[in-house]
């Protein structure tokens, strides 16, 4: 099997493990007695330690192998799967977040990212990467849409434990798949040169960390909030709802690595992501629940798209070896700046009816495409300058 269809298997079996981790991993805290602020604390260690992560991951790669460090991320998914289902100590429940592999905030964010986004650039040829990223994103974001509708089935305790003894399992079957790589996958640049010259990433990932910022404030949480707020939704209807999102977001995965072979990366990302950012703004005016459903679906089918082709692009724009170290800088910036945007909603939150966060959120992003438009437009990716 090639590289890079091991390296889609090991994906999807990672993000169908998150996928119902996402799911769960509140319920079952409070179900072992932690309370409220106790579960928030676990959940942005988690996000904190999955973001910060792939600083070291990207600097070990570079000493000891991208596959062993690879390994060794699923490892520690196995050790965060067996925390939550055996430990019953509120201190063990919170040592599970320090992994980094709690899977609580992004199928593209862990210290697997940066070495795996690496390996993925080098495992197909230059004028496949666009579409590559694109089936990447596409079997992440259908294994965790399986994942969050086979979290379902956690309907108590025991049936929760039941759930991540099995992603503890998943863990183990994604260290071993990395082990399968061929030698290829590689690079045997000086861990001291790993992270290479980032000065021509600072400003990219400063505006990464803008839009992280913004997306943090519409997370899926305080959306479903502020759908129960005004219009008296229940989770009879936003379950489907948000699962219908979830699909189409997977679909437009692959849409958008059409899009930037024939666009370009830069442009996709600018104009897939600003009218889905207009339509966000419009969100609060809905006068119904089908209105504002509408809208969101429309917003979503496009709002990801930028996803691969930003993967595609940080990876493009700098020396292989260099390449892991670029996608965790990155990675670190956006997760930080993206775990500061709950705190910032939360503050918002007593007026989240009147639509807040959703202003403030649609109008960093709009500011983060316009940047992004101005200053890479005439920066494409080195494997767009040879096409």
């Amino acid at each position: 099997m090639s590289d890079y269809r091991l390296l889609l298997a090991t994906r999807c079996l990672r993000a169908f493990g998150f996928g119902f981790s996402a799911l769960l991993i509140g319920v079952h805290l409070e179900r072992r007695g932690l309370k409220p602020g106790e579960i928030g604390l676990v959940l942005t260690i988690g996000l904190a330690a999955a973001s910060l992560s792939g600083l070291l991951f990207a600097a070990a790669a570079a000493r000891v192998g991208r596959r062993a460090v690879l390994a060794v991320a699923g490892v520690l998914m196995a050790l965060t799967g067996l925390d939550l289902a055996l430990a019953t100590s509120p201190g063990l429940l919170l040592l599970a977040g320090i992994t980094g592999m709690l899977g609580a905030a992004s199928v593209d964010l862990g210290p697997f990212a940066s070495v795996e986004q690496a390996v993925l650039a080098e495992s197909v040829d230059a004028r496949g990467r666009n579409r590559a990223f694109a089936r990447y994103s596409l079997t992440g974001g259908l294994a965790a849409a399986a994942g969050g509708l086979f979290g379902t089935l956690g309907g108590d305790l025991a049936r929760s434990e039941a759930l991540f003894l099995l992603y503890a399992l998943l863990g183990l079957l994604t260290a071993v798949i990395p082990l399968l790589l061929s030698a290829a996958v590689e690079t045997h640049r000086p861990a001291a040169r790993a992270f290479g010259n980032l000065r021509p990433l600072a400003g990219l990932a400063a505006l990464f960390a803008v839009d992280a910022l913004g997306g943090g404030l519409v997370a899926t949480a305080v959306i479903a909030y502020w759908l129960h707020v005004r219009f008296g939704a229940g989770t009879d209807v936003l379950g489907p709802a948000f699962a219908a999102i979830a699909l189409l977001q997977a679909i437009s995965y692959e849409v958008a690595g059409r899009l930037a072979d024939r666009f370009g990366l830069v442009n996709t990302m600018v104009f897939t992501h600003l009218p889905s950012n207009l339509l966000l703004l419009l969100v609060p005016f809905s006068p119904t629940f089908q209105v504002a459903i509408a809208l969101l679906l429309v917003r979503f089918a496009t709002s990801q798209m930028d996803v691969p082709a930003r993967q595609a692009y940080v990876v493009s724009i700098v020396p292989p070896a260099e390449r892991a170290g670029a996608v965790a800088a990155t990675g670190a910036l956006r997760g930080v700046a993206q775990a500061l945007g709950p705190l910032v909603a939360g503050l918002a939150i007593q007026v989240a009816a009147f639509g807040l966060p959703f202003f403030l959120g649609g109008g960093l992003k709009i500011v983060y495409d316009l940047a992004l438009f101005t200053r890479y437009r005439s920066r494409p990716a080195e494997h767009e300058t040879h096409a």
